[in-house]
């Protein structure tokens, strides 16, 4: 059935009657916001300020005095806890705002907890908040003294570096250096040692304790190795020195033999033949040599050409 249109009503008219409705886009749920009279709105951003802001007059009570403070009314308590702390000498973190019987959070808007100009609230000292500030504080001042501890210990490593450097390179091309300045040196990086193991860090600066701790132990190792090469050829010497007069007083007396053996050859063109004749010398232990000798001499035929 066709819908009749109305008597007296023209066809542009009905028409419009049928247009339908655009839908609105709907908002996300973290969009919206409960306002302290239950009425639920869209969520205000801070960065963008919809409405025009004013300046309102709010009377905070802290002990028997009452302070006025005039601030913007789309500001935060946080904000407001500030401008008290210049005039109360209370720390923002150690103050506690109760506006209606209810703390409020230094992220709450005033407009949007119901503050108006003129409204009245209590401030009181947070003791709690007071006690977690002072942990903070000095845990922070440890940190502090801590890492000016490890770079000033650093710093003093970095200059005794340069010196065993310096030893290093002297003993490494053969020169000698006093014993005495290896020993000092290995004192002063000794007691930086013990410093540094005085020093109580955590997280990143007990890593660089760590790393410096040991640095310097092996600073100390290469100390004690030059120590070492640097006495070797003194340690030789006297070695050396003292074995000569021991060799020379353990050396046992000389003796001389002395053998004397005579032979006698045939002439080539002798038929005869030759008799040898020996002669042995025998020496006493006493150094005196005997000697004896017994032999016939040979009778030579020679011939005339």
């Amino acid at each position: 059935m066709m819908p009749m249109a109305r008597k007296g009503a023209s066809p542009e008219n009905t028409k419009a009657a049928f247009v339908p409705l655009k839908e609105s886009p709907a908002a996300s749920v973290d969009e919206w916001e409960v306002r302290p009279s239950g009425m639920l709105v869209q969520k205000r951003d801070p960065d963008s300020v919809s409405t025009p802001a004013r300046t309102i007059r709010v009377r905070v009570k802290y002990g028997a005095v009452y302070h006025e403070i005039y601030l913007n009314s789309q500001t935060t308590f946080g904000e407001l806890k500030k401008l008290l702390s210049s005039r109360t000498g209370l720390h923002p973190e150690d103050q506690k705002l109760i506006y209606k019987d209810k703390v409020r959070s230094s992220k709450a808007y005033l407009d949007l907890s119901g503050v108006k100009d003129g409204s009245k609230m209590v401030m009181v000292e947070d003791a709690t908040a007071q006690a977690k500030r002072f942990l903070e504080m000095r845990r922070q001042a440890k940190i502090e003294k801590a890492s000016k501890s490890i770079s000033q210990i650093g710093l003093d490593v970095d200059n005794l570096a340069s010196q065993v450097s310096a030893l290093e390179t002297v003993i490494s091309k053969g020169g000698r250096v006093a014993e005495k300045d290896v020993v000092n040196l290995t004192e002063l990086l000794m007691t930086q040692l013990v410093k540094l193991d005085g020093v109580v860090a955590d997280g990143d600066l007990k890593l660089q304790k760590r790393m410096q701790e040991r640095r310097m132990q092996r600073y100390v190792e290469t100390l004690d190795a030059l120590k070492i090469k640097n006495a070797m050829p003194r340690a030789a010497n006297e070695q050396m020195q003292e074995r000569q007069p021991q060799a020379k007083k353990r050396a046992p007396p000389s003796t001389v033999v002395v053998t004397t053996k005579w032979e006698a050859f045939d002439s080539l063109f002798s038929p005869t033949a030759a008799s040898t004749a020996s002669s042995t010398a025998t020496t006493a232990s006493g150094g005196s040599t005997v000697s004896s000798a017994s032999a016939s001499t040979p009778k030579l035929d020679w011939e005339i050409f």
